[in-house]
């Protein structure tokens, strides 16, 4: 049979797409694999893709199974889809995906509910400790639970495991003998407690497949079509899973980027994507190279860094609202550029005095991001845009709607609905928040008191993206939805954040800090394949920025006497850097600003 559905030309479902992403969205049956670059609007061909195939009756709704790897990306896949007439697809992450098929095959195959998933490791791991009277501070317990994570993750046994344990090194001052008994001890107590942990689930499913010849039946006559998001992050397991869902199959289409691989610590791997016309040697391949997201000069940099990496693209920025060659005052302002500073300290409070002057010239806060790559340099940088008046959350702290006063208002806002109709959405919602002290002028100074009425008035600005016509009733109900899928509302802040939690993101202002030799590429990353998954994360904070981008590093910092090199990465730019000490001047013999 052709892959390829021929669509009418004025197909609204289509109409939107660029010829890429419409080749993509025609190739209704597998395999198909679409490479798609940041900012090239990847979620966007695959959910009409989707929808195209319902609206056409290629596809049943109920047997197609769309997948990805967060909670919040599902969310998202599902809300698209909604909106394009086909809210009866499943969209879920693998784990959910999985969980769903255990607890509903458990009773019938062994009987009795399914285990409980262990939500921490952490506690049972230490009992463990205890019994073998092994003696583990709470960081090596947590490297303890990701290396059993990364082993089942990556389908490997024990034996297997063991004999890579001598390569990799036990955690912390554990011998490898300990290493192994604490483990052990970790598996057995589960089994006592009749628990499982998050990635047995993946294991447990797809053993319950592959013995079951009736679990496997029914699950294959379920689910007939596959479309596997951010399938350069795919592990071992998942792929084990992905493969006996399908059968032998091959109506699956994958997306993804390899230059975005930045969890192999976490067991993904680029194989699987790379390796994907090999494995079907008739696949449909699109590659997305149409970045909608970044300037010419942003993305001139991107495609430096990867150029020659493996499964690389070669993007191209369409944006339409970059600034014509010929307007070079507008272009020089949007030019990414590379600064130097004397120490991490004056790096911060740099930046943050640009910062400052960004939102002063009428950037709003929310639109721009510092990125970093690990969690403690964010402290040194929430204090310095403290001093300069500028809010700052951390990504990755307490979710939005975990925070208590934002628990409060989705509480009170609810009760309120069920008593309060006929009056405008706005005064409905801001008599709520006012009860609950919001106004509409934000408190002086930072501090806890302004970051509470952050969180309310976030809350209140919904009230502007409402469709019109929307009741208090309907206003609350859509709030709830929100707080359930973790779909957070804007907050007028500036985002720390790292390279990793960065990933899926995009600002008008990205500010990348702290590259230097021993921070990116991070010193405990050794070796060829490390040094690379470093240069992807790199690539992944570059491409987070839509109109500008400023890369800085710190010659002194971390207590150091000497001076730190900057990092091998900005060196491959080829140009010379601005020294913030010195003006305009450049650091003599330090890379800068990117041609």
């Amino acid at each position: 049979m052709d892959h390829v559905v021929t669509a009418a030309s004025d197909d609204p479902l289509l109409g939107a797409l660029d010829d890429e992403q419409r080749v993509a969205a025609e190739a209704l049956l597998g395999p198909v694999c679409v490479l798609a670059g940041a900012g090239t609007g990847k979620t966007r061909a695959i959910t009409h893709r989707i929808a195209y195939g319902v609206a056409s009756g290629a596809y049943d709704p109920a047997r197609v199974m769309a997948l990805t790897f967060t909670a919040r990306a599902a969310a998202e896949l599902r809300a698209r889809l909604r909106v394009l007439g086909a809210g009866g697809v499943q969209a879920r992450t693998f784990h959910a995906a999985a969980l769903a098929q255990l607890n509903h095959f458990w009773p019938l195959v062994v009987g009795g509910s399914a285990p409980r998933v262990l939500e921490y490791k952490g506690r049972v791991l230490g009992e463990a400790a205890e019994r073998l009277k092994l003696r583990v501070d709470v960081a090596t317990l947590r490297d303890v639970a990701a290396e059993i994570e990364w082993r089942k993750v990556s389908a490997l046994g024990m034996d297997d495991y063991e004999r890579r344990l001598a390569s990799r090194g036990a955690p912390g001052s554990l011998t490898p003998d300990q290493m192994l008994a604490l483990v052990a001890g970790y598996e057995q107590l589960k089994d006592e407690r009749r628990a499982l942990d998050f990635e047995d689930v993946l294991l447990a499913t797809a053993g319950m497949i592959e013995s079951e010849p009736s679990v496997a039946m029914h699950v294959r006559e379920s689910y007939r079509h596959f479309v596997v998001d951010e399938y350069q992050d795919v592990s071992p397991a998942q792929q084990q899973l992905l493969d006996l869902w399908l059968g032998g199959r091959r109506d699956l289409c994958v997306v993804g980027d390899a230059s975005q691989t930045v969890y192999s610590f976490a067991g993904a791997t680029p194989g699987y994507l790379l390796d994907f016309e090999r494995r079907y040697e008739d696949a449909i391949v699109v590659r997305l190279e149409r970045n909608y997201r970044s300037t010419a000069a942003i993305i001139g940099v991107a495609n430096r860094l990867m150029r020659g990496r493996p499964g690389a693209l070669e993007l191209v920025a369409v944006a339409d609202d970059v600034p014509e060659a010929s307007d070079v005052a507008a272009a020089s302002v949007i030019e990414p550029d590379v600064v130097s500073y004397a120490d991490e300290l004056a790096e911060a409070r740099g930046v943050a005095m640009r910062i400052r002057e960004r939102v002063d010239a009428g950037a709003a806060p929310e639109t721009i991001a510092v990125l970093m790559r690990v969690n403690s340099q964010t402290a040194i940088l929430e204090r310095a845009l403290d001093d300069v008046g500028v809010g700052s959350r951390v990504r990755g702290a307490v979710r939005f709607f975990d925070r208590p006063e934002v628990r409060e208002a989705v509480h009170a806002l609810r009760a309120a609905a069920l008593t309060i109709a006929g009056e405008p959405l706005f005064k409905s919602v801001s008599d709520v928040l006012r009860s609950l002290g919001w106004t509409v002028q934000p408190p002086d100074g930072p501090g806890a008191v302004r970051a509470r009425w952050e969180s309310l008035n976030a809350i209140a600005r919904l009230v502007d993206d409402a469709p019109e016509g929307t009741t208090f009733r309907q206003f609350a109900d859509e709030l709830r939805a929100r707080a359930e899928a973790q779909h957070e509302p804007t907050v007028s802040a500036v985002t720390l954040a790292t390279l990793h939690s960065a990933k899926g993101l995009e600002w008008d202002e990205v500010y990348i800090v702290g590259l230097t030799e021993g921070m990116l590429p991070i010193s405990y990353a050794t070796g060829f394949d490390a040094i690379d998954e470093e240069r992807r994360l790199l690539y992944v904070g570059i491409t987070r920025a839509r109109r500008r981008l400023s890369l800085s590093w710190p010659r002194r910092g971390g207590g150091q006497r000497g001076e730190r090199e900057p990092s091998r990465f900005l060196q491959e730019f080829g140009t010379r850097s601005r020294d913030a000490a010195r003006g305009g001047g450049a650091a003599g013999g330090r890379p800068a600003a990117p041609a």
